[in-house]
């Protein structure tokens, strides 16, 4: 059997191969934040298709901490039925599903006031509320709130959105933190907001918890992996996995091409030792295939493949010599 079908185990969650569905914005949601009918579409016929491990978009801890005012949300009790829904459908195809709770932060899209660590002038983002202490604390209690929803609703794991410029990614990075007080100034002090919504997660979230990053930044003043990996080696022991990703703090030209984001991956794996998904523009089975070999990732995210074709982990088999089993309704379609 090929690596890439191969199962793994990180914490107390079992993975039935090293095929991961990254999280992807749908913008699909209703007004309210509650995932939709076409949701549980969209999740589960990836679950049918073999993905090992789904990772649900981007989902709002609050209002205006959304990318887009159609973005799921879990602020609200009432959210939680049908994303429990989502979670019971996809596990009867034997699929780990989690999900990446976030705050965009200044890069919210919604009718609301935009709060960041910083003003920061000529970034595009300038009109913003600076967070004071009790807006950060707020905040964690937030991510706290949510993560316990998460819970209640099933998944198998939480992913923090700590990458793409968000929020989180806001109080990492130097370029986007400006702030003098214990949440700005150097790598400790900018990493202490992530170790506070850590620590407040783990208290109601016993399960599986991992962290995305964005392990360059593509500006000589801002964060490359190996800032990454002292951040991440503050919050090590509470931390099952690490999702590997780079840029989206400021708008940079990216060099991307297929597998760029792997070397990055490596330099987080090597130096954290914590279960690292990586990725990239990867398409194929081999070149996925290639990269866990080569122990530059333990798993491999896929976005847009999936999007092109949802049942790219059935068909992808074949290609690597490697037979695995299908739903049974669809074996009479079985390469």
């Amino acid at each position: 059997m090929s690596k890439l079908y191969s199962s793994i185990k990180i914490k107390d969650t079992l993975i039935k191969n090293r095929i991961v569905m990254a999280p992807m914005c749908m913008y699909s949601a209703s007004e309210d934040g509650i995932a939709t009918q076409f949701h549980l579409t969209h999740y589960l016929t990836r679950a049918i298709g073999g993905v090992g491990m789904v990772i649900v978009e981007a989902t709002a801890i609050e209002p205006r901490g959304r990318i887009s005012i159609n973005d799921l949300g879990l602020w609200d009790d009432n959210q939680i039925p049908m994303l429990k829904k989502i979670v019971d459908e996809v596990h009867k195809y034997n699929t780990t599903i989690g999900i990446q709770l976030n705050h965009a932060g200044r890069k919210a899209r919604t009718n609301e006031k935009n709060i960041a660590p910083s003003i920061v002038q000529e970034s595009g983002f300038e009109d913003v509320i600076e967070m004071d202490k009790d807006a950060i604390i707020n905040t964690i209690k937030l991510f706290k709130d949510a993560a316990l929803r998460a819970y209640k609703a099933g998944f198998d794991f939480i992913e923090i959105h700590g990458a793409h410029g968000y929020l989180i990614n806001q109080f990492l990075s130097p370029l986007a933190n400006k702030r003098t007080d214990e949440y700005g100034g150097n790598i400790n002090n900018r990493a202490r907001f992530l170790i506070e919504i850590v620590d407040a997660i783990k208290e109601v979230f016993p399960k599986t918890l991992g962290l995305r990053v964005s392990a360059e930044e593509y500006h000589q003043d801002g964060n490359h992996p190996e800032d990454l990996v002292k951040i991440i080696n503050f919050v090590r022991d509470k931390l099952d996995f690490i999702d590997v990703s780079s840029g989206g703090v400021i708008a940079v030209p990216i060099n991307a091409y297929p597998g760029y984001q792997l070397n990055f991956a490596r330099i987080i794996k090597d130096n954290t030792l914590l279960p690292t998904i990586g990725g990239g523009l990867i398409t194929t089975p081999q070149m996925a295939e290639n990269a866990i070999n080569n122990e530059d990732v333990d798993l491999v995210f896929f976005g847009r493949e999936l999007l092109r074709n949802p049942y790219f982990a059935l068909n992808a088999a074949k290609e690597l010599n490697t037979d695995i089993e299908w739903p049974t309704p669809y074996k009479r379609g079985k390469i």
